[in-house]
């Protein structure tokens, strides 16, 4: 029993490996090449620790979080990344996500199938403070790295202000100091031409 589960679990690893093959449309900060799902899970994930100081709540549970932060985008070895601001690609996006969730944490043991399956459903639900908090890693990560690109993806997919303030709308909800933060960073990206008006 105990090797079918440890068996179970390897193969779990081993298909997750896939992550460091997804690549988003985000660029590192260096500017150098786009950084793929691990790279970015990893960097929310350190985000969660640092910046959990500046969250509303201050009771919320942080290994619940990152664990969190580390296995929501796993459903992007199937589904794909789907461009923040690629209103098409949103269409279908829940459909290829759940499909893609129900395949990948399916190959836990079921104790796990449960429990990693609920953290993600509740990290997409976004309801639940812990799930505010990654959220708004997860949101404020691509502007941090746009910004320091000097918008490189955003002016690839001409994206304006308005439509990043809406996403990143929860960052603010999360953590006010963050919040104000990236409204602050915005302005001055759209100041130096990084971000349409």
């Amino acid at each position: 029993m105990e090797t079918e589960r440890i068996k179970q679990q390897i193969e779990f690893i081993r298909e997750i490996d896939g992550l460091k093959h997804v690549l988003r449309q985000s660029y590192l900060m260096n500017g150098s090449r786009r950084e793929n799902d691990a790279e970015h899970t990893w960097h929310i994930a350190v985000m969660g620790l640092l910046l959990k100081e500046h969250a509303i709540d201050q009771n919320l549970n942080l290994k619940k979080v990152v664990h969190m932060l580390l296995i929501h985008d796993l459903v992007e070895i199937d589904a794909g990344d789907t461009f923040a601001y690629d209103v098409k690609g949103y269409e279908d996006k829940w459909d290829r996500e759940l499909a893609a969730a129900k395949r990948i944490y399916g190959l836990l043991p079921v104790d796990q199938q449960t429990e990693w399956m609920d953290l993600w459903l509740e990290f997409e639900e976004g309801q639940t403070t812990e799930a505010k908090y990654a959220a708004a890693m997860d949101r404020l990560h691509p502007v941090l790295h746009n910004f320091y690109t000097e918008g490189i993806a955003w002016k690839a997919h001409k994206v304006s202000v308005g439509v990043v303030k809406m996403r990143v709308a929860v960052v603010a909800e999360a953590a006010p100091a963050l919040g104000q933060f990236v409204a602050d960073l915005l302005e001055e990206a759209v100041e130096k031409g990084y971000l349409l008006p």
